[in-house]
């Protein structure tokens, strides 16, 4: 009953002390609030990056050769064996062979450092080669702002024709002027626009994408004279929960187009095209530590001006506290009665904190796009255990340091 005694009495107490206890828990709430919605606004931005970006390679593996690039494959610097590449005739049969159980692509890297040129005006030599099939588009998750995909015609001969990116069409094209059925050329060929792709942008400033080029695949297998060319299989998965049976599945195709026998490691990889989600994945939780750390940094500056305030609060109660010990307090609930105190003023800051970080986070958040309401509970719970950490710590010395007064001394304080 004691112990209900002390928690009623501390209800009283910080009624009697109205303002006071408002300053405290406002400095408690601003803690919170930055804690929360810091953690709230992470959340939600992710949340919405990931759903725009839910058709760039989420449901996606690839197929490639043995050690990213083919050739030799190595491991603790110690050359196991040499891998061949994965050629063109390989490619298209897995493609051939797979188009009765899903979806799938084949590229290859041409050019990083092409010239590109239309009349008098030329590109940089950074424009990006590369060859695609009709899915390419599709898989990839790239759009087409204005013009066609290729036709089934222009894959299966290779026709001089092209997709380009927004920076090509501003680059070689004047404000206005049509680049459609228009030609460029380079490495000696000229091509018929027959597309323009979507602004991609970048990260950092690299805007690489929208210097790419796709041209059909078959065209690009013509420009390696040299046999060198490496191509890579992307297949899309038709459920991300069947994912890893689709690769068991790819990964037998894939052996047996390459001629591999029973017993012996894989001559190709096998990967998920998971590195942008990944990277996401990682950025946030960066960012959750980087919010952490200053809501943290706030939480310490309102628990030692909570502690302030209780060690005030003992001294102008010293006869209160002098009384109580006279009529049997032991020192104990003397404790209890100031970490209670403590504590509640942290709870009732805590709860405004929290309705104020889960407002403005998700403000923040949906500023990236219109998305859901999104309520943290897992940052709700913990900021609530942290009010909590937060009163014993600053109500404890405070605490302490009244059970501690001498019954006669506090009564005769005046």
């Amino acid at each position: 009953m004691n112990l209900f005694e002390n928690i009623k009495e501390a209800f009283r107490s910080v009624k009697s002390n109205l303002l006071r206890t408002i300053l405290t828990g406002l400095i408690i709430a601003v803690g919170i609030t930055s804690l929360v919605g810091m953690l709230t606004a992470i959340d939600a931005m992710k949340s919405q990056i990931e759903e725009s970006l839910s058709g760039f390679g989420a449901n996606n593996f690839d197929i490639r050769g043995r050690g990213m690039t083919g050739g030799r494959a190595s491991t603790a610097g110690v050359v196991e064996k040499n891998y061949p590449i994965i050629s063109y005739r390989e490619a298209t049969s897995f493609k051939d062979n797979y188009n009765n159980r899903g979806v799938s692509t084949i590229t290859t890297f041409i050019s990083g450092s092409a010239e590109v040129k239309r009349k008098s005006n030329k590109t940089n030599p950074n424009s990006r080669i590369i060859g695609g099939d009709e899915n390419y588009f599709l898989i990839k998750g790239v759009g087409i702002e204005t013009g066609r995909n290729f036709s089934n015609v222009e894959i299966q001969y290779g026709n001089n024709v092209c997709i380009i990116g927004t920076e090509i069409k501003e680059t070689l094209f004047t404000e206005g002027e049509d680049p459609l059925n228009d030609y460029i050329s380079f490495f000696g060929r000229r091509y018929t626009i027959i597309g323009v792709m979507e602004k991609q942008g970048g990260v950092g400033g690299d805007s690489g994408a929208d210097r790419a080029i796709v041209i059909p695949l078959f065209n690009g297998k013509n420009l390696d004279t040299r046999g060198t060319f490496r191509y890579t299989i992307t297949v899309s998965s038709s459920d991300p929960l069947k994912m890893e049976y689709e690769m068991g599945q790819a990964t037998g195709i894939m052996r047996s187009v390459r001629g591999d026998r029973v017993g012996l490691d894989d001559s190709f990889e096998v990967v998920k095209s998971q590195t942008l989600g990944d990277r996401l994945e990682e950025i946030a939780g960066f960012l959750r530590i980087g919010g952490f750390g200053i809501g943290f940094i706030t939480l310490l500056g309102a628990a030692i001006g909570l502690m302030n305030i209780m060690l005030v609060s003992v001294t102008e109660r010293t006869r209160e506290i002098g009384i109580r010990k006279a009529l049997g307090a032991t020192p104990l609930r003397i404790r209890q009665q100031f970490l209670i105190e403590a504590i509640v003023i942290c709870i009732l800051g805590g709860i405004l904190g929290v309705i104020m970080g889960i407002g403005i986070g998700n403000l923040v958040g949906n500023l990236v796009g219109p998305g859901g309401f999104l309520v943290p509970w897992i940052w709700i719970i913990v900021a609530f255990v942290i009010c909590v950490l937060v009163g014993l710590l600053s109500g404890y010395i405070p605490a302490y340091k009244a059970s501690k007064l001498d019954p006669i001394e506090s009564l005769r304080y005046e």
